[in-house]
Parts: C-alpha cells; structure tokens; sequence
C-alpha cells in the first residue's frame, strides 16, 4: 500500500469506529446522558458521518485521477460507477426495513449524481457543492422541514411512498442528497489536490481548524448574547436539520481528521498495527453492515434489552458500557480485516459489489 492509500484507508477506519459509537449510542444510549462521557461520546454525533461520506467521495476522485482517459475509458468508469451505485441502493433499502437511518442508499444517490461531477475542471466542483448547500436551504423554505416525521419515534411515515421517498432522499431524510452532496463533493475536491505535499496539509488543516473553531465561536457568542430563538435555532441545529452552521463545523473537522491521517499514514506506514487499521478501513462497507445487524442483535443479547431506535424505548446503558462495547467490536472487525485479508484481496461485501457492478 502507498503512503497516500494508508493515510486514506486509516481516514476510513477511523470514521467506521466513530459510526459504531454514535449508532450504538442511538439504540441503547441515553440523549438525556449529561456525564462527561456521554457528552464525549455525543461529539462523534454528525462528524463520523460526515467524514464517511468525504472520504466517500474522495475515493470516486481517487478512482478516477489518472489524466490520460480515453472518452471510451471515461465511459466505462462511468458505468462501472452507475452500478456501483445501484448497488448501493439495493443494499441500503434492504437494510432500511431493519435500520431506518441507513446511509447506503444516500451513498448510492451522492454517487449517481457524482458521475455526472467526475471529470469536470476543479473549481466546479466547489460550485457544485455550494449549489447543494443553496438547495437544501432553499427547500426550507418551500417545504416544512418535519413532513414525513414523527420525531417521537424518530420513524419517517411514508418513506415507501413516491413522495415520501424522493422528500426524504433529497430534502429531509437523515443523510438527503441536499445538503449532503455537498460533503461528497468536497471530498471529491479533496481528492484531486495532493494531500501528501506537507505545504498543501498545512494549508488543509488551518482551514479545517478556522472552520471548525469559528461556528463553536458562533454559537457560543450567539447563546451567551441571547440571540433571538430563531437565529439560536439556525446555529444551534444538529443534523436534524443540518443547517448551514453544522455543516461548515463538520466539514472543518473532516477536513482536520482525514489530514492528521494522511500524515500518519506517511510517517507510520511500517507499523503492523498501522497497516491493519488500514485493512479494516478497506472494508467500510462490510464493516457497515455488519456492526447494524450483527453488532446490534450481539448488544441486544448482552444487555438483554430489546432492539429499538425509538428514544427512550428501553432502559439505556451507561455511556461506559457502549465506549467499551464500541472499542471491542472494533478490535473484532480489526482482527478480521487482518486475517480475511491474508486470503481476500477485498471484503466480503467489497467483493460483492465488484462481481456483481464491476
């Protein structure tokens, strides 16, 4: 593995841990936990996802960076792309009936709007992605943001109908389209600059930081002058819905996590430990899937508490018990990268997706 390929891959293993947190979390946590650790663990809410999706799109550039393409080339990675996409859907539609925020079939649709972004100058990408933002906010004005909702239950009424599918895919659903493109997209940008040049890291991570620290800048200020409740609501605003605040915090994050990787991943690649981290990152996909249907019905029969997204369903446990639940399953999907990977050039679902999309 490069350099550049392991700091990426450690991006991804990183961002698959912090999902098990904020998943595991969400079922049999507390969003009442006000202790230090459940505040700790409430930070990954929003960023791991985010990184998710950024890395996401980082690959699609990375797939694609080589500058001598044929026009019969592109058009075989688009379709290759497609598929890969459909793909994606189908899998995340199936999983939706057993997790309702699955993000799969939004990664699906990000890709399939993506293609279209593949091999466009540069810069229109950073329009393209500022347009996403300028969408979605548009869109709420239009639309109430809590049609299809029941926040209760945190159930989305009638996603299985045409309207409340395409409202949830590209408005209000948990990862939509708008504004979510937006973080695919930067990855996409992401991956066409050189982020092993040290000067180009420097630059990266002092606008993640910037980003970052402005809006946590914002909000203090905002709470501490008693702004008017609708501002406060605007800044305020944690991935439900994610306003323009959230997404510039998150998107700083990213953009400091992925290059603190990148420089590990160039500084570090010799270590065993460093290179199996890669490995699990490789295999986000199976990893995925397998911490919402095996790592869920495993907590489930450990705590002996009943499966639910539902707030407040169950008695929940100590934000203790799921950091430590989270960190071994890691270590189990960690090892398993490792081994399969001594057999299997891809994971398992990784593999899937290649035989059957290409």
């Amino acid at each position: 593995m490069s350099q550049r390929t392991i700091g990426f891959d450690l991006a991804r293993a990183y961002a698959i841990f912090g999902m098990y947190i904020v998943n595991f979390n969400i079922v049999f946590g507390s969003a009442n936990d006000s202790s230090l650790l459940g505040q700790f663990l409430r930070l990954f809410n929003g960023n791991s996802s985010t990184i998710f999706v950024m890395l996401a799109g980082m690959g699609l550039s990375l797939m694609s960076r080589r500058s001598d393409y044929n026009e019969q080339q592109k058009k075989g990675l688009r379709r290759k792309i497609i598929k890969r996409s459909f793909f994606l859907l189908i899998i995340g539609l199936i999983l939706y009936n057993w997790w309702p925020a699955d993000i799969l079939h939004f990664y699906g649709s990000y890709m399939h709007i993506a293609v279209f972004l593949l091999f466009v100058p540069r810069a229109w990408l950073l329009i393209a992605s500022f347009t996403s933002v300028l969408i979605f906010h548009i869109l709420v004005l239009v639309i109430p943001y809590e049609s299809g909702w029941s926040f209760d239950t945190l159930e989305y009424r009638d996603f299985w109908t045409l309207e409340g599918f395409l409202r949830n895919t590209f408005y209000n659903g948990w990862n939509p389209v708008f504004p979510w493109l937006a973080y695919f997209i930067n990855g996409m940008y992401l991956g066409r600059i050189d982020l092993s040049n040290a000067r180009i890291q420097r630059r990266v991570f002092l606008l993640g930081l910037f980003m970052y620290l402005s809006m946590e800048l914002l909000r203090t200020l905002s709470n501490k002058l008693q702004a008017p409740e609708q501002w406060l609501r605007f800044v305020d605003a944690d991935y439900l819905p994610p306003f323009l605040p959230f997404l510039v915090s998150t998107s700083g994050f990213g953009l400091m996590i992925i290059v603190i990787f990148m420089y590990i991943g160039q500084r570090a690649s010799g270590y065993w430990l460093i290179n199996d981290l890669a490995k699990t990152g490789q295999m986000t996909l199976t990893h995925y899937v397998s911490h919402l249907t095996t790592g869920l019905l495993l907590f489930a029969v450990l705590t002996g508490r009943n499966y639910s997204t539902g707030p407040e369903k169950h008695e929940s446990s100590s934000a203790i018990y799921i950091l430590l639940y989270s960190i071994a399953f890691f270590v189990v999907s960690l090892l398993f990268s490792k081994y399969w990977s001594k057999r299997f050039p891809k994971g398992p679902l990784e593999t899937l997706m290649r035989k059957l999309a290409g």
